[in-house]
């Protein structure tokens, strides 16, 4: 079979431009994207126990790979959309969001009283203090790990930002489908995250895979959920949050 090199020299002694010629000429140097199927499922000790079927919504599983027999690419600074957590409606939107190490992201308040957001537990540690509706604070998230996020006002709020140190990384969609575009050749470390998971259940899908031509499809990966998962927390001085005033402010 004739290279691509050399098909691309000869259509070009034809006049033809090398755009032209890469945009005709089949992309076998792009792999396909590495995929996964989530299913989340209960305890071994609940299956038994139909009330706790597995969730037919398998979101927000996050799978990432980290290169074991060649270097992860070099974040290249190109300048981008940078990534916001907005607060909004006593929510934190969205609830989770995965960035590569050394990403920075903006925290705007788009409600019209104040709020705070704080990490005081693993990953990245930080108190942006309270601040106004209509202001933005931001946080540059240097290390890999997971920080939960939290608002000292309001307790019904929380979110997650994960950071890893790897360009190859997705989140599930509700089917639990995992895609992961731009990813060689090569050895890996696999590693998933799930927010309703217990972190020694979570640490026992980290396993060494090859990806490869034929080898770009991880199969099913069985997430188990904690029965005893709840979003309840202390606030920032690790104290019960006071009840909100019954009139005269707004928050």
């Amino acid at each position: 079979m004739q290279s691509r090199s050399f098909v691309l020299r000869n259509i070009q002694a034809a006049g033809i431009t090398a755009a032209l010629v890469f945009a005709a000429l089949p992309m076998a140097a792009q792999e396909k994207p590495l995929t996964a199927q989530v299913r989340i499922q209960p305890p071994v000790a609940a299956k038994s126990d139909k009330s706790s079927a597995p969730r037919a919504d398998a979101s927000e599983v996050v799978v990432w790979l980290v290169p074991l027999d060649h270097p992860a690419p070099k974040d290249d600074g190109a300048p981008g959309k940078k990534p916001q957590v907005v607060q909004k409606s006593k929510a934190f939107h969205p609830h989770l969001t995965v960035v590569r190490v050394g990403t920075v992201v903006d925290f705007p308040n788009r409600d019209p009283f104040f709020h705070n957001v704080f990490s005081l537990f693993d990953g990245k540690r930080f108190d942006l203090g309270l601040y106004e509706a209509g202001a933005t604070n931001s946080v540059r998230f240097d290390h890999p790990g997971v920080s939960f996020l939290f608002c000292n006002i309001h307790p019904e709020m929380s979110a997650v930002v994960v950071a890893v140190d790897t360009p190859y990384y997705a989140v599930s969609d509700k089917s639990g489908t995992v895609a992961i575009p731009g990813l060689p050749d090569g050895k890996y470390e696999l590693h998933v995250w799930y927010e309703r998971s217990l972190p020694e259940a979570l640490k026992s899908l980290t396993r060494t895979v090859h990806i490869s031509a034929d080898a770009r499809d991880l199969g099913a990966i069985a997430v188990v959920q904690d029965p005893s998962f709840s979003t309840a927390h202390k606030n920032k001085y690790g104290q019960e949050y006071a009840p909100p005033p019954q009139q005269g402010y707004q928050h």
